[in-house]
């Protein structure tokens, strides 16, 4: 319990750090301010008719979310009374949400927690920037609804000024998360690199985003590597950091962000026809647009498309 007490307070002191801040990320001017307001949508008659019958939800009458890493925007993000989390990753919960007819009920968790929270019906879903990954499909099912683009960033005015495939890693310390698909890229390009005799990589973890920041900045580490979004909004909002390069998060093919759910819970087919429906009548346009995300945008959502090992 003091773990998690101590996890969010520093995500609520790093949220009030960023919250005084609009920026311009992807060509995109994003106001926290302005985006508080909740974009809903309509029921959605046709994935209500899919839910099972037998449905057991978290909470009764309610679409229980687990969203994880609580200070990264534009992805999540405290607003200014220190209780919401808004976000893009919030506003698809809603949209789903609202499309199945049901009240969103967010729960704030850390990256760790997810999968046993979804797997032992804590939570229906978990919608945190997760890939459809070969591995995570023998424990889950997946309706996709963004591309997952993954960006290196390092200290501005450092001397590297590449970090684009496994040779650029070579003797670097990169701050990654663990248990991330990042990290599993990471680990394959180490890999290559050992067996033609080049230096590994130190991989750097930190629990949240003030220590990854002081890392970089104070030379522990020499670069970060993660969702582009969230690079791209840190570099935005200080200057203090710059992209260095960009790798599909589904190396070294395209991988996407899904809605995660327990795998044969019956959710995903009603899940994938309510992202389906707000993409065709814009409201998940709107939801990526006003974060800067619009680049990430998919012409459809896909249930257990490929992903990374596939």
């Amino acid at each position: 319990m003091q773990k998690k007490s101590v996890f969010l307070a520093l995500s609520l002191a790093f949220s009030a750090n960023v919250w005084a801040n609009d920026v311009t990320i992807n060509g995109t001017g994003v106001s926290l301010e302005a985006n508080k307001t909740p974009i809903n949508t309509a029921k959605n008659p046709q994935a209500i008719a899919q839910l099972p019958a037998n449905l057991h939800l978290a909470v009764p009458g309610k679409f229980t979310v687990a969203i994880a890493g609580l200070s990264q925007p534009p992805l999540t993000v405290f607003a200014d009374d220190n209780k919401t989390l808004i976000g893009s990753e919030a506003d698809i919960a809603r949209l789903v949400a609202d499309s199945l007819g049901l009240e969103l009920n967010v729960v704030p968790t850390s990256w760790e927690d997810w999968p046993l929270g979804v797997t032992s019906g804590k939570y229906d879903a978990a919608i945190s920037n997760i890939t459809v990954t070969k591995a995570r499909k023998e424990k889950f099912d997946f309706a996709t609804y963004r591309k997952d683009s993954l960006g290196f960033y390092v200290k501005t005015g450092s001397k590297l000024k590449k970090i684009e495939q496994a040779e650029d890693i070579a003797g670097l310390r990169i701050i990654v998360g663990s248990g991330t698909n990042q990290e599993a890229i990471l680990l394959a390009w180490n890999d290559e690199n050992v067996k033609k005799g080049l230096q590994p990589f130190t991989p750097v973890y930190t629990k949240d985003d003030a220590a990854q920041t002081l890392a970089l900045q104070s030379g522990r580490a020499d670069a970060y590597f993660g969702p582009n979004v969230i690079g791209a909004w840190k570099a935005a909002l200080n200057g203090k950091t710059q992209r260095v390069g960009s790798v599909d998060g589904g190396w070294p093919k395209a991988a996407h962000i899904a809605v995660t759910l327990k795998k044969d819970s019956g959710l995903v087919l009603p899940v994938q026809t309510a992202l389906n429906g707000v993409i065709g009548n814009g409201d998940y346009d709107k939801v990526l647009n006003r974060w800067g995300e619009g680049v990430e945008r998919i012409p459809q959502s896909e249930i257990n498309p490929a992903g990374l090992g596939d």
